[in-house]
């Protein structure tokens, strides 16, 4: 313990403590390698204490965070006594239309940077010598855990940086060894002493992009050197681009964190975890070098992948349960999309933060429910099987989050005619086609995703029994990637919380990306094909015209579209584009009694 007595009250004054106590700071990243120490503070003049920085605001002050105590720890601004280095440029308030942006003070930058590279993550010891009426406390900054450190006022009154405050006279050791040190700088003509005016080192600064696309086309998709200046939440920063200063906001691609909600004349309100995923982001990035990947723009917003040699924050986010995957960005994430899943699925799995309460979709289901091997026995329609069991049970699969083809607007359909949708709705036959050619009589491995509940009908939708979602696959290829790719099938869209969805989504949504690019199938713009079937299955008088017909042309192939019993079949014949019904000759099947 150590005590001090306060400044005029002589030794009778109760002394103040000094709380020492070392914390295991979050070690979820490798850019902390020993354990992070930070000692708690008191207020008040003559204050002592050890923390981190973060971050640098100026060359002449810094904020120290405190102890962290099941939360993101306090902060405290410490001001540098008796120097004065150059004000960073400021932008003009948005709410101030008469305000104009301030530029660099010559030396400022190369202040806060020289204060940034030695300070940023590191361990200091800091002393408060008084505070204004206004709050703002100023004192003295060491590297290290004691005040035998490097004195970093002193540091940067010697490179020239800073320099001795107006007025202040040298009355004490600690003054008299700054002005020293500045007439030192003086004579080598260091920093702000050497000649020029200093204007080399003011920054010309972007804070706006006319056209963020080009901008981010222009990049090539190449690392761009960069400094961390603010964590606005978990996933979005404001970098500083190097070296031609664009002051840009980047949203990390493909994920999304909590968020801090605000309303008109209401102060912040936090969701859930969300001051948590910030201080994460915050002490493993914020006034860090960096290097961004900018991959994409949004609605202007600029999405991008932030590198660092420690490892990369959005997977990190993920894998910490401090953030969820969004549908809509992750298709342009450049290090691959299945690793951010992998990420987002090992926090599930874990029910870490924001996934506390998840459920997984088949969490009911006994593992051999879950994957199987079956055999593909009927077609129904573009999305979905009939397979047998190895149990001889036969069981109605649908392919995970793909639409088959449909009608959309207004139909020219005949009104007085029966629709019928294997033949009416564009692409639905060659959808259908496909998965026959491809799964009939073979065995397929199916991967079960979600099980959807039976609905009720609505005006507009029609009641759905329960259905068994799954990813189909044969051969290493997935079925419903194929018929995507082919154009035969469109991606679902869900909500960002909903988890009931394919387990190879992204592969669908790219596959769907890939055909509307190469106009295959539905995103084709050439006329849709026009299936003009004949029925005749059902029509007696028809049937007898087309008999001769079919006689003379000898034997034809077919696909047996229905069964009615082991003798009576529904056929579709190709080549003459019927329907018709056949029966075997010289033989007659029992007819199955039909259920009530």
């Amino acid at each position: 313990m150590a005590s001090a007595a306060a400044p005029g009250q002589g030794g009778s004054a109760p002394p103040l403590t000094v709380q020492r106590g070392i914390v295991k700071m979050l070690q979820l990243w490798a850019f902390a390698v020993e354990e992070e120490r930070v000692l708690g503070w008191q207020a008040g003049a003559n204050s002592y204490g050890i923390s981190r920085i973060s971050p640098v605001l100026s060359g002449c002050a810094i904020i120290v965070r405190g102890q962290p105590r099941g939360g993101p720890p306090p902060e405290r601004q410490i001001n540098l006594s008796n120097i004065r280095a150059g004000n960073l440029a400021r932008r003009a308030a948005a709410g101030q239309p008469d305000a104009k942006d301030t530029l660099d003070e010559p030396w400022g930058f190369p202040a806060r940077e020289f204060l940034r590279k030695k300070l940023i993550g590191k361990e200091v010891c800091f002393t408060v010598e008084y505070k204004t009426p206004q709050g703002r406390e100023y004192g003295m900054v060491y590297l290290g855990k004691d005040t035998s450190g490097e004195n970093i006022a002193e540091s940067l009154v010697a490179e020239g940086l800073a320099s001795r405050r107006e007025g202040i006279r040298a009355n004490n050791p600690e003054q008299s060894r700054l002005a020293e040190l500045e007439e030192q700088a003086r004579s080598a003509k260091k920093g702000m002493w050497s000649e020029g005016t200093g204007s080399h080192t003011i920054r010309d600064l972007k804070y706006t992009i006319e056209n963020p696309r080009h901008f981010v086309d222009s990049m090539h998709q190449k690392p761009v050197n960069a400094i961390i200046e603010h964590v606005r939440d978990g996933s979005v920063v404001r970098a500083l681009l190097l070296p031609d200063y664009y002051l840009v906001t980047v949203m990390l691609s493909g994920i999304k964190c909590p968020t801090f909600k605000r309303e008109a004349d209401a102060p912040e309100v936090p969701e859930p975890f969300a001051a948590e995923a910030k201080f994460f982001t915050e002490s493993r990035l914020l006034q860090r070098d960096v290097q961004i990947v900018l991959e994409s723009c949004h609605n202007q917003n600029i999405l991008g992948t932030i590198l660092h040699p420690n490892g990369n924050i959005t997977e990190l986010l993920l894998k910490e349960g401090f953030a969820r995957c969004v549908d809509w960005s992750i298709a342009v994430y450049t290090r691959g999309a299945d690793k951010l899943r992998a990420a987002e699925r090992f926090a599930k799995e874990r029910k870490l933060r924001i996934w506390r309460d998840y459920v997984a979709p088949t969490a009911n289901l006994d593992q051999k429910d879950k994957q199987f091997v079956a055999k593909v026995m009927q077609v129904l329609n573009a999305d979905a099987i009939v397979v047998k069991l190895n149990s001889g049970d036969h069981k109605t699969i649908h392919l995970s989050s793909i639409r088959p083809p449909r009608l959309e607007g207004d139909s020219t359909q005949d009104k007085n005619r029966k629709l019928r949708p294997l033949y009416d709705i564009p692409y639905m036959f060659e959808a259908r086609e496909f998965l026959r050619k491809k799964l009939i009589g073979k065995k397929v491995n199916v991967t079960v995703d979600y099980i959807r509940p039976a609905s009720n009908a609505t005006e507009t939708v029609p009641a759905f029994s329960e259905r068994t979602c799954a990813t189909v696959s044969i051969g290493g290829i997935n079925i419903a990637e194929a018929l995507v790719s082919k154009g035969l099938a469109t991606v679902i869209r869900y909500r960002q919380d909903d988890d009931q969805r394919s387990s190879h989504y992204d592969e669908l949504l790219a596959a769907e990306a890939r055909a509307i690019k190469n106009g295959k199938g539905l995103h084709s713009k050439k006329e849709v094909p026009i299936h003009r079937v004949a029925d005749i299955s059902g029509d007696t008088q028809k049937a007898k015209q087309f008999l001769p017909f079919l006689q003379r042309a000898g034997r034809s192939e077919a696909v047996v579209e229905y069964v009615f019993s082991g003798s009576r079949l529904k056929l579709f014949m190709p080549k003459e584009t019927c329907l018709i019904t056949f029966l075997l000759a010289a033989c007659r099947a029992v007819v199955a009694t039909r259920s009530p």
